[in-house]
C-alpha cells in the first residue's frame, strides 16, 4: 500500500522505520515544524523528520491541519494528489479534521499505547503505571471524531515491571508496536482485517502539567514510587526543600529490608533521614530510600552524595537534620 505516516517524537521512529522496511511504500511523511531546543534555541527538526530525510523521503510539516488557513488547505491539496492508501499515524501531535478523514481508502489509523478503551488521552504510559497496572499494550484504531474511540484493528499486550519508568516501558511499546503497525496494514490490504468496536468501560489519561508531577509524601510507599515512575523521564517527578525544587529520580521500597526499617527511626511523611550511605523520607507507610534526586542546577545524582552534603552542612554526619521536610 501506498502509505503517508504522521508522526512527531522519538516514539513514533521504530514505527515508520518499520514501514520503511516492509512490502509497503511510505510516500510521504506528515510531521510538526522543526522546533527551537536547547540552551541556544536552535531549530531542530523532529526526529520522525530527521528519519524521513535520511531515506528520501518527502516531509510535510504544516503547523496546522485546519481548513480555510494556508498551511490548511496546501496539505489538503498535497493529500489529494499523493492520493495515499492509508494515513498509519503515532503521536503526531495535530488534530485530524473531520473533512481529512476520508483522504485515504483505509483512512487514519492510530497507534495508541494501551489497551483501549483504557486510558484514552495524551498520557497512557504514565496513566498506566501510575495506576499500577500489571499489563498494558499497544492498540491500533481508525481515527474518527471522538478522542480514542475509533474501532479497534489490533492490540498486543506488554507485562509492566516492578521497576519500569515511563520511558523504559514506552520504549518497550515504540517497538511491539511497530510490528502491530506493519501487521494492521498487512491486514487492510489483504482485506483480513475488519475494524471492531471498542469494549468495556473507559479511562482517560490528559496530558500532563508540571504540577501533576509533584509527589505528595502523604501517600503510601508504592503509591509514592509508581508516581515517580510514570513521570520519568518526562516532565520528572520532584518535591520541594525549603525553597529549592528538586527532582527525584528514583526510589527503593524498604518492606523488604527488615534490617533499614529496624534501623530507622519514626518518619513523618515528607521528613528526611540522612546517613552517611543513605537518605531516607518518610510516606504514609513506610519510608523508602530516595536513590537518586536532582539539585537545581545539577545533573541527577547519586542521593547518598547529596545526603553528605546536607550533613557537612549541619555539622552532622550520620543523624536526621532536625526538621528538614520534603513538602508535599
Amino acid at each position: 500500500m501506498k502509505l503517508v505516516f504522521a508522526g512527531t517524537p522519538e516514539p513514533a521512529v521504530p514505527t515508520l522505520k518499520a514501514l520503511i522496511a516492509s512490502g509497503h511504500e511510505v510516500i510521504a511523511v506528515l510531521t510538526r515544524p522543526d522546533a527551537r531546543k536547547g540552551r541556544g534555541r536552535k531549530m531542530v527538526p523532529s526526529p520522525v523528520k530527521e528519519v524521513a530525510l535520511e531515506h528520501g523521503i518527502e516531509v510535510l510539516t504544516p503547523s496546522t491541519l485546519k481548513a480555510g488557513t494556508e498551511d490548511g488547505d496546501a496539505i489538503r491539496a498535497r493529500l489529494t494528489e499523493l492520493a495515499p492508501d492509508a494515513i498509519p499515524v503515532v503521536a503526531y501531535g495535530n488534530l485530524v479534521p473531520k473533512d481529512l478523514l476520508d483522504v485515504a481508502q483505509h483512512g487514519w489509523v492510530n497507534l495508541h499505547f494501551s489497551l483501549l478503551p483504557a486510558w484514552r488521552g495524551a498520557a497512557p504510559v504514565q496513566a498506566a503505571i501510575n495506576a499500577g497496572d500489571d499489563i498494558t499494550g499497544a492498540t491500533t484504531f481508525q481515527i474518527e471524531e471522538g478522542l480514542d474511540t475509533g474501532p479497534v484493528l489490533g492490540t498486543t499486550t506488554e507485562t509492566i515491571q516492578t521497576v519500569d519508568t515511563a520511558g523504559a516501558l514506552l520504549e518497550r511499546l515504540s517497538h511491539s508496536g511497530a510490528q502491530l503497525m506493519v501487521a494492521t496494514m498487512d491486514g487492510l490490504e489483504s482485506g483480513t482485517l475488519v475494524a471492531q468496536p471498542q469494549q468495556g468501560e473507559p479511562t482517560y489519561a490528559p496530558k500532563i502539567s508540571t504540577e501533576d508531577a509533584r509527589v505528595s509524601w502523604t501517600q503510601p510507599d508504592f503509591a509514592v514510587g509508581r508516581h515517580i515512575r510514570a513521570h520519568s523521564p518526562f516532565p520528572g517527578a520532584w518535591t520541594m526543600h525549603g525553597e529549592d525544587r528538586i527532582k527525584i529520580g528514583k526510589v527503593s521500597p524498604l518492606h523488604a529490608a527488615a534490617q533499614e526499617l529496624g534501623e530507622l527511626p519514626h518518619l513523618e511523611p515528607g521528613q528526611l533521614h540522612i546517613t552517611k550511605k543513605a537518605v531516607y523520607i518518610g510516606t504514609a507507610s513506610t519510608p523508602v530510600r530516595i536513590d537518586e534526586l536532582q539539585p537545581v542546577g545539577k545533573k541527577m545524582m547519586n542521593a547518598a552524595d547529596w545526603g553528605r552534603g546536607q550533613g557537612a552542612k549541619n555539622n552532622s554526619e550520620d543523624n536526621d537534620i532536625d526538621g528538614e521536610v520534603f513538602f508535599a
